[in-house]
């Protein structure tokens, strides 16, 4: 990432990044075309209703998996082995604690989140079930992505990608089977997900015990290295906590929908997973440009990370909007994949109809935060986020929520919000641009 055509170095790590986090994306949707249409929408409505949850026990690891990420790139691009080798050790050991963990938490709790959700009773069963085979396999998924994490930072994007493909169509063979041939429920959609995200972890596993990988990873030294652990806190907490918060807004904004019933789960709950396909190079361009900052920044090319940062918030911007105009005019076709009930519909082309056209705001956003995290600065975007995303939602659902019971409440309030924070980070930049950083 610090030699070479910065184009070519961007779009190179990118596109395999797209390709993984596609495939990744067309399973989790095949568990909903599956469930929806096979089992039918009050299971669609139940597992739909888990995704907030679960991003949010898993989403606060994977903030300090890129505070990790961050610290690995660091020590790259500075070609400081012993950092390198300190820095992979203690993310791994980090993934094991937080594995056992979020199982003990997620198995725990999974019924108490529910309830405390307002999830309705002909949707709260298959729910729990769904989430607690989920959480009792969580830790193949955080440890596949503490190896890829490490992996990309490295600058191999190429290998993760090999991975999530082999892991996708596994999903898909195994959903098609366990809910079509055995006949089992959701507890089938989840442990078709847990047993392939097991595949894609072992195989990336050894891949990074490989001589052949540019990381050396040995079992025997797993253990924490207090200085290396400090950092990635540094790095990784002002990052999970923002995603935590925000996830708890969701979590909130979720129970508003659970509100209006399960059409309006099941039709929401679809939308998520269309709205997760204009997501793609916001996920693949904020990989791309947390490392391509991060390891210019310590190799002392300021300059080339500077052009870095202005193609790659314009790839994004381009990209996701390009998406969310697709999404715009093909909605009622896209909801109707997964149920045809005439009310899931409306309430999945409504959501998608008022959000699509704002997306661009939202891939600014997210790209943003990422390229700040590389510059060394994780406060700021946590505190965009936290306002912007978590308080303002959380103020207008307590207050006009209250007294405007509308679904258009949990619609309009996401593009006004992208908007809120994609000012704010025009801001940061300029002030950044002033004191020389940027």
């Amino acid at each position: 990432m610090t030699a070479g055509s910065i184009r070519k170095k961007i779009i190179l790590f990118a596109i395999p990044v797209f390709i993984g986090q596609l495939f990744q994306q067309l399973y989790n949707t095949v568990d909903s075309l599956i469930v929806g249409n096979l089992i039918g929408r009050n299971a669609l409505a139940a597992v739909s209703s888990t995704g907030t949850l679960t991003f949010l026990v898993i989403g606060f690891f994977f903030g300090f998996s890129m505070g990790a990420g961050v610290v690995i790139a660091r020590e790259i691009g500075a070609q400081n082995e012993e950092g390198i080798e300190k820095s992979v050790h203690t993310t791994v050991a980090m993934g094991l604690f937080f594995s056992l963990a979020i199982t003990i938490i997620g198995v725990t709790l999974s019924p108490v989140m529910l309830q405390a959700m307002g999830t309705p009773d002909e949707v709260i069963g298959d729910a729990i079930l769904y989430l607690r085979v989920y959480f009792l396999g969580c830790s193949g998924m955080i440890l596949y992505n503490t190896f890829v994490g490490i992996l990309q930072a490295s600058g191999d994007s190429r290998h993760p990608l090999l991975y999530l493909i082999t892991s996708s169509l596994v999903n898909v063979v195994l959903d098609i089977f366990i809910i079509a041939v055995l006949h089992m429920g959701v507890d089938g959609a989840a442990l078709a997900t847990v047993l392939s995200q097991f595949i894609s972890m072992f195989l990336a596993l050894r891949r990074l015990h490989s001589p052949k990988c540019m990381v050396n990873f040995h079992f025997g030294k797993i253990r924490f290295d207090g200085k290396v652990l400090k950092e990635i806190i540094r790095f990784g907490f002002p990052t999970a906590l923002q995603g935590s918060i925000i996830d708890i807004a969701n979590l909130l904004i979720q129970s508003y929908v659970n509100s209006f019933g399960a059409d309006a789960m099941a039709g929401i709950g679809a939308y998520s997973r269309i709205e997760g396909f204009a997501f793609l190079p916001v996920i693949s361009f904020s990989m791309a440009m947390s490392t391509f900052v991060s390891q210019n920044l310590g190799a002392g090319e300021k300059e080339r990370m500077r052009k870095g940062i202005r193609f790659g918030l314009a790839c994004t911007v381009i990209s996701i909007e390009i998406i969310g105009a697709l999404i715009f005019l093909l909605s009622p076709v896209l909801i109707e994949l997964f149920n045809s009930d005439t009310e899931v519909v409306y309430y999945g082309v409504l959501r998608a109809q008022i959000c699509a056209f704002f997306y661009f705001l939202m891939g600014f956003s997210n790209v943003s935060s990422a390229i700040f995290r590389g510059l060394g600065k994780p406060v700021a975007p946590m505190l965009v986020m936290l306002f912007c995303w978590c308080a303002v939602r959380v103020v207008v659902l307590f207050t006009i929520g209250q007294t405007y019971h509308n679904i258009l409440l949990t619609c309009w309030i996401y593009p006004i919000t992208w908007g809120l924070s994609s000012v704010t980070y025009l801001i940061y930049y300029a002030y950044l641009h002033r004191q020389k950083i940027l």
